[in-house]
């Protein structure tokens, strides 16, 4: 484990977040929020938002999937989305929803600025995020889709999303590339 870099509890808990912020509003799944918890630790993000019939820990099945994640990252609990967001942007985040919806911006065209802050919200597996919830935010990141299913599992389009937003803020040294 010491040659693969891996931090402590302790070690993650102090070390310097990405400012992004998970929101999870009214996942069916207990194993795909535990999925998310994961992710989340393994890409240094701020934090998770859990809103509405969400599971939250403590909980079995997101204990399964999050290994031991759910005692690392941060999380909120809220009743409603609209309260997230309220306390995202009294924080300075700008708010996205994840979802295929018209004028979306293409996940692999947007570009975001190291510093900024953002929160994205990833809605119901079957219904996605509530039409209302997008009223609410600065726009849709669409992750671009080239098969016949234009839809993915909630726990990987989050890794998805979260890749693409934490990778142009990461130093030379822990993409594994060097500089010359």
């Amino acid at each position: 484990m010491e040659e693969l870099g891996r931090k402590s509890v302790e070690e993650f808990r102090q070390s310097e977040k990405i400012p992004i912020i998970i929101v999870l509003e009214n996942i069916r799944s207990a194993y795909n929020v535990g999925s998310v918890f994961r992710t989340s630790d393994a890409f240094l993000i701020e934090a998770i938002y859990i809103i509405g019939y969400s599971a939250k820990p403590p909980h079995k099945e997101i204990k399964k999937t999050a290994l031991g994640a759910e005692e690392t990252v941060d999380w909120k609990y809220f009743k409603t989305t609209a309260e997230a967001v309220e306390e995202l942007r009294r924080n300075g985040f700008n708010v996205y929803a994840a979802e295929q919806a018209e004028g979306s911006f293409k996940l692999n065209a947007i570009g975001f600025e190291p510093e900024e802050k953002i929160a994205v919200i990833f809605g119901n597996e079957v219904t996605g995020v509530e039409q209302s919830t997008i009223g609410l935010c600065d726009g849709c990141l669409e992750i671009p889709q080239l098969g016949m299913k234009h839809s993915l599992n909630i726990a990987t389009a989050a890794g998805v999303v979260l890749w693409e937003l934490v990778r142009t803020r990461m130093p030379l040294s822990a993409k594994g590339e060097t500089s010359l």
